[in-house]
């Protein structure tokens, strides 16, 4: 069954571009690795709430968009066996900064149980 690792944090609005560049050379070492997908959405409507939002949830400052992004896998074996291997072609690259803080950074891995 599928496994969906979820992301949801902020980027400097100046950074756009970067993060883009940042997220298509990511993109290619999950799929090189067993992704199935890799998705990174720029919020367009992302309003602030009164107890809880994604603006509050990731602290977003002036400035900042939020961003909400998956990775689909196959399944939690491939995403388990592989995220090591991502994280070391990354490196490889120099990729060891982040366009965003990290800290500020929601995840959390996913098994489907509607896919329609």
């Amino acid at each position: 069954m599928a496994y969906i690792d979820g992301y949801a944090y902020a980027v400097a609005e100046a950074d756009k571009e970067a993060f883009i560049e940042f997220a298509l050379v990511s993109a290619k070492f999950f799929k090189k690795h067993g992704a199935l997908r890799v998705v990174e959405a720029w919020g367009d409507e992302v309003p602030d709430g009164d107890t809880t939002s994604f603006p509050m949830a990731v602290k977003r400052k002036e400035g900042e968009a939020v961003l909400f992004s998956w990775v689909e896998w196959p399944d939690k074996a491939t995403r388990d066996a592989s995220f090591e291997k991502v994280m070391k072609d990354m490196e490889a690259l120099g990729m060891t900064e982040l366009p965003f803080d990290g800290k500020r950074m929601i995840y959390g891995g996913f098994v489907p149980v509607v896919d329609e």
